[in-house]
């Protein structure tokens, strides 16, 4: 039987027929819906981490006591995970082990479009790219033979394209595997320099060992076709090489991308006129094959920036461009990402925004669009948790130049659960003076609506502790605390005036449920949720002042001639846009 599938619901396929029993992840666009899935498998207990990192080491506990594991998270996770990865090679596995890195070339939803390939090299670990969702599903099961016999975890390296891109796949049964014995292995498990120095020799014999396999592995495969043109490609540039080109090129495809296949390679190019080297993003292949003294053409006419595709490629190598539809820019409307009408962030950062004085130092999620027009509320945006510690040292800077700006640390109450505690404990320890404020919106909104240690649920669904972020605060020392509805902009002013003035830390707790959420029925009581009216406009009163507007809300439109306008489609009544009116033109729907 097949079906058809995601990318990432073929490896998480994989994994259930590969006998996996543990999967930890952190949920990141494009990777998502890997965990989402194995979910679904009750032979294989799955859970939302704190972060990448810990999602890695709860994978690698579980390899040691003999089961076979998975961690996934997008590119961008594995430079938070990467501490436990460099170790974890050295060690080597009990249960097999995977990790998927999800990379964004284009970076559709990510801060940077880094390459992970060079993790694989870097630290030392074989590394596979499937190139659709048939291979994503086959790779996985070759992942963990692999992982169990070369005593080595495994990186399964995806991309966007190939994680949301959809194909058949074949549907087969799962492999119960044993769990292996856990045997107390000292100088195997325990990283002390005097062990990690003879694992060092034992890894590098690996590596011959896992060359040896990637010249004979079947994941490598050439394609003879005409021999004029030769084409080495991994991962979904194969599918568009393949498209561009068809049978009027060789391929030397490669799935087993680290170590690569150094003597296929060399048989490959002595038998081809002209090589190219097709990849998205860095010349990784490329580089390998030009220190093997292979003329190659590469990254001289392929774009190292973006996503590729076969219209980019055809244009790059032959020279043709592909026929496109004649567009009037002029009429095409601009339509940037914003917070969505009713977003609990909105009137937060419309009070910060009217605050002269004042830098925000934000963070990765939803609230990241504070930074757009016409709020422009936020300064920057790093990577998970650096709102907090960033701000503490943007902070400790004005402080030496003697200016007293005051500066606002922005983060989600995930990302605050990810990476942010340590940097608040930071900002305490040494007397910072930055206010944090936590967008607490009770779920995972940016990625999907997945559960967090703050919303009482785990991934399955079922009841647990609920980790109380007040109470951290006070754990670490925060004496000044402030928990707001964010949708009520007198209360919101009152809480960030405070902190103005404050000279401690100070943190304020911006909570309300995500517009978007189906919201269980304790907390439809406790925000009152159902009791909420949608707002209209009383043109008797509208002046066409267009202060409405600065909220931003894409509920709300201007037509010169009669002034807002409210989609009663789209209003969910947050009441944000009737606070801001002056003439209390805007009312409650009815009244």
């Amino acid at each position: 039987m097949k079906k058809l599938l995601t990318g990432n619901e073929a490896v998480a396929l994989g994994a259930y027929e590969a006998g996996v029993t543990i999967a930890s992840a952190y949920p990141g666009t494009p990777s998502t819906e890997i965990l989402e899935n194995i979910a679904q498998y009750d032979e294989i207990y799955s859970e939302w981490a704190t972060n990448e990192k810990v999602a890695l080491e709860v994978a690698i506990g579980a390899s040691i006591a003999g089961a076979r594991s998975v961690a996934a998270m997008k590119h961008v996770g594995v430079n938070v995970a990467a501490d436990p990865l460099f170790t974890f090679t050295y060690t080597g596995v009990n249960g097999g082990c995977v990790l998927v890195s999800a990379d964004d070339p284009g970076m559709h939803s990510s801060q940077n479009e880094q390459d992970n390939r060079y993790y694989a090299k870097f630290a030392k670990i074989p590394m596979l790219e499937p190139s659709d969702s048939q291979e994503s599903k086959d790779f996985m099961k070759i992942a963990y033979e692999i992982s169990e016999e070369y005593d080595t975890p495994v990186l399964l390296r995806l991309t966007t394209r190939v994680c949301h891109g959809k194909g058949l796949v074949e549907i087969g049964e799962r492999k119960e595997v044993e769990f292996k014995e856990y045997k107390k292995d000292i100088p195997k498990y325990v990283a002390t320099p005097a062990n990690a120095r003879k694992r060092r020799v034992i890894l590098e014999e690996r590596l011959k060992r896992l060359e040896q396999l990637s010249n004979s592995s079947d994941l490598n495969k050439i394609e003879w076709n005409d021999k004029k043109i030769g084409i080495i490609t991994s991962g979904v540039a194969y599918q568009y090489a393949k498209e561009v080109f068809g049978d009027k090129a060789s391929f030397l495809k490669l799935g087993f991308t680290f170590p690569l296949p150094k003597a296929k390679i060399k048989e490959f190019a002595d038998q081809v006129e002209k090589l190219y080297i097709i990849e998205e993003l860095e010349p990784y292949i490329e580089d390998e094959i030009k220190a093997l003294s292979i003329d190659v053409i590469g990254k001289e006419v392929i774009p190292a920036i973006g996503e590729l595709n076969p219209d980019i490629l055809q244009e790059a190598l032959l020279g043709i461009k592909a026929d496109k539809v004649d567009i009037s820019v002029e009429k095409v409307v601009p339509r940037p990402p914003t917070m969505c009408a009713g977003c609990p962030h909105r009137g937060l950062f419309y009070v910060l925004s009217k605050k002269k004085n004042t830098v925000v130092t934000g963070d990765i999620g939803c609230y990241t669009l504070g930074s757009a027009p016409p709020l422009e509320s936020m300064d920057t945006c790093i990577c998970m948790g650096a709102s907090i510690s960033a701000g503490h040292g943007f902070t400790k800077a004005l402080e030496k130049k003697g200016q007293e700006t005051k500066v606002f640390g922005v983060i989600g109450d995930s990302t605050f659960f990810h990476s942010g505690i340590t940097g608040l404990v930071n900002a305490v320890y040494n007397k910072g003076n930055a206010a944090t404020i936590i967008l607490d919106n009770r779920i995972t909104g940016m990625t999907g609506h997945q559960e967090n240690p703050g919303t009482g649920y785990t991934l399955s669904g079922d009841n647990t502790e609920y980790i109380d972020i007040v109470k951290i605060c006070e754990a670490i020392g925060v004496k000044n605390i402030s928990v707001i509805n964010p949708l009520d902009l007198k209360e919101s002013e009152e809480a960030v005036s405070k902190a103005m003035n404050t000279k401690e830390p100070m943190v304020i707790i911006a909570k309300w449920p995500c517009v978007l959420k189906k919201s269980p029925k304790e907390e439809v009581e406790e925000f009152g949720l159902d009791k909420r009216i949608k707002c209209t406009v009383d043109r008797e009163k509208c002046r066409k002042c267009k202060m409405c507007l600065k909220a931003g809300c894409p509920a709300i439109s201007f037509d010169p001639s009669i002034g807002s306008i409210i989609d009663e489609s789209m209003c969910v009544g947050c009441d944000v846009c009737l606070q801001i009116c002056p003439f209390k033109a805007i009312v409650k729907a009815g009244e």
